[in-house]
């Protein structure tokens, strides 16, 4: 080797002894020593690093860039072509979001097949309802979840409260359950974004900031309606203050446009879910399939044999109804012979599978629509706040026509989930989202307030008071957590829980099965046992959890006021204070699962070229000795890489 050639090698070195620098020295002028193969090989390190460093401030909303060639460069038939284009995009916009929200409708009674027997028999356990209100709360949250309708859910506490089976002091739980139970549904819609981290991190925040608002006021107004029972004195004073009668039904908004093909589909009776509730026997050996569509009662005063006869002749007069069927429905399980859980199943998969394609070309389609000058006027509608003297009520006007938009499609959860990708794209803020939210809790329950009041004179003050529970709740609620800006602590706690998952994406799962199935499972078969046994599992926990995030806001703020042991929590095993373990633990099982499913099939040309580059990385090992550690440390960030890509969501 010449002097020069030495010399030359020893500044290639030197150059590159620091090495740690070299994410900041990527963005500058590339290394100019390096041969192709490890170019390659250590460009892929920074995108590992820096995958959650991308954006300064993350939770900013992206610049969608216009990518295509500006109006003004366009002939006649480009422009004439932009504008057709234009169109059949909005048409095909208008017709997934129609599929989207019949699939919602789908869905539901879907699980009301699979579950809604099962929910009728929870309601009509009445000793596990006599126990504490916590066992109530769930019971509202599981129902919820088994018939995906808060309307259905409460609608069955309604006719129980009517029929005398539950008093509205234990009612009153039971519809803040209902009130949890039906923002799943929106946290299910984050999941299908969750291939993008950055989407994915803004749609789960906008979705769960509705699941902390709903658990926070349960948080607090549970225990005040317990204490005090205002919520049962206070709908109970308007009603009694209001001469209410008996009006029209719900109107029927969004349904008209939905019902001609939902019900070509299938078509429920869910008055056997409510008899069944009830304790009618009946309703147990009935089909919730509707097959008659169209009947006629005839009620005769018949002579008919009387029960427990101590006297002769045994019978007496008695009113008898005749259900006359006159006209079968036209729906395609009409005439099956399948059980209502075959159907339901049949009937979720599809449902799911058409929900989860509609909201992924939905998705596709307004990033391809919201571009360039379209974009900046939408953010500039939905985001903008009135000027300096009004600001504050910006938010309120979104309550209100989060609130009409609900009332509209006669479903806060159709509402809610419309919003969520909405969120995850960036054409609305998480801080503009939380009062749209506000307001469809609100929206849902003016629908309901209509429908009892279409009740029969008897029952329409349970009825309406039922229905008042749930409306006064939701505005107890937004009097707590949002008209102070301190006080939104939704849209902190969501923002903290999107970051989390979009760290950990597994994350997202565990939360919904813990928060949704799990802990009300958990505390229902708590219940089962008896108040007791509830109360001396719960106690302990809870005391644990209040402990835990104390000390944890000490320590954020004034950690001098703790003892040195509880300045931090690493005296504790890293598997109690950090997902990390965790993270690594669910990589390596995905790792596997994957290697298991596809990574193991490399073809003979793939293993040719891992050849080639280990005989080419050996080479430039033998030249350069003083690089072989750099090699390694590059491949075996390439190999992090290549796994990161293979176990991402």
């Amino acid at each position: 080797m010449s002097p020069q050639e030495a010399k030359g090698n020893l500044t290639t070195t030197q150059t590159m002894a620091p090495r740690p620098k070299q994410e900041e020295e990527s963005e500058g002028k590339p290394t100019e020593t390096l041969d192709v193969p490890r170019k390659k090989s250590l460009s892929m390190a920074p995108a590992v690093s820096t995958a959650a460093l991308i954006e300064d401030d993350l939770w900013d909303m992206p610049e969608l860039q216009d990518t295509g060639v500006k109006w003004a460069d366009l002939d006649t038939k480009g422009k004439i072509l932009r504008v057709l284009l234009t169109v059949g995009k909005f048409i095909m916009l208008l017709g997934l979001l129609y599929m989207f929200v019949c699939s919602l409708d789908i869905l539901s009674s879907a699980f009301q097949l699979v579950g809604g027997k099962a929910a009728g028999d929870i309601f009509q356990e009445n000793t596990v309802l006599s126990n504490p209100p916590l066992a109530g709360l769930v019971i509202g949250m599981l129902v919820t979840l088994l018939v995906q309708s808060s309307s259905t859910s409460s609608s069955i506490v309604v006719s129980m409260v009517s029929s005398g089976l539950l008093d509205v002091k234990t009612a009153v739980p039971i519809i803040m359950g209902t009130n949890i139970g039906t923002s799943v549904t929106n946290t299910f819609v984050a999941m299908t974004q969750v291939a993008d981290r950055n989407k994915f991190r803004r749609a789960f925040a906008g979705a769960t900031v509705h699941d902390f608002f709903n658990w926070l006021s349960v948080l607090v107004l549970l225990p005040v309606e317990i204490a005090t029972g205002y919520l049962e004195k206070l709908t109970d004073l308007i009603v009694e203050s209001f001469n209410i009668q008996s009006g029209e039904n719900a109107p029927d908004l969004l349904n008209v446009i939905t019902d001609p093909l939902t019900n070509a589909i299938v078509q429920l009776d869910e008055s056997v879910i409510s008899g069944i509730a009830t304790g009618d026997p009946e309703a147990k050996n009935k089909s919730l399939i509707k097959v008659w569509c169209k009947t006629a009662s005839n009620t005769t005063l018949q002579n008919v044999t009387a029960s427990n006869c101590s006297y002769f002749p045994c019978w007496e007069w008695k009113n008898v109804t005749e259900i006359i069927n006159i006209k079968k429905c036209n729906h395609i399980f009409v005439n099956t012979t399948l059980s209502d859980l075959a159907v339901g199943l049949i009937l979720l998969a599809c449902s799911l599978l058409i929900l989860c394609t509609c909201l992924i070309l939905i998705v596709k389609l307004l990033n391809s629509m919201l571009k360039g000058q379209v974009a900046v006027v939408i953010k500039k509608i939905m985001n903008t706040d009135f000027p300096f003297p009004f600001a504050w009520l910006t938010g309120y006007i979104a309550i209100v026509v989060g609130a009409g938009m609900t009332f509209i499609v006669q479903s806060s959860s159709v509402f809610t989930s419309a919003i969520t990708p909405l969120v995850g794209i960036g054409v609305i803020k998480i801080e503009r989202a939380y009062p749209l939210s506000l307001g469809s809790n609100i929206g849902t329950t003016t629908t309901a307030i209509l429908a009892a009041m279409a009740s029969p004179g008897e029952t329409l003050g349970n009825s309406l008071q039922i229905a008042l529970v749930h409306l006064f709740f939701n505005l107890s609620g937004i009097l707590l957590w949002y008209p102070i800006p301190f006080t939104r602590l939704p849209v902190r706690m969501a923002k903290g829980l999107g970051q989390i998952t979009a760290q950990y994406r597994w994350f997202s799962g565990f939360y919904i099965i813990v928060c949704f199935f799990i802990f009300p499972l958990a505390v229902f078969g708590l219940s089962m046992a008896g108040w007791q046994v509830l109360v001396g599992v719960l106690v302990p926990i809870v005391a644990v959890l209040i402990f835990a995030i104390i000390v944890n806001i000490i320590q954020n703020h004034k950690p001098q006021w703790l003892p040195s042991a509880l300045r931090s929590w690493d005296f504790l095993p890293l598997w109690a204070h950090s997902l990390e373990p965790w993270d690594r633990v669910v990589t390596i099982m995905a790792a596997r699962c994957c290697c298991c499913c596809k990574c193991c099939n490399v073809t003979e040309d793939d293993e040719e070229a891992g050849k080639d580059e280990n005989k080419d990385h050996e080479i430039e090992m033998y030249d350069n000795p003083t690089m072989t550690d750099e090699i390694k440390e590059a491949k075996k960030t390439s190999d992090s890489c290549e796994i990161h890509k293979a176990t991402s969501l």
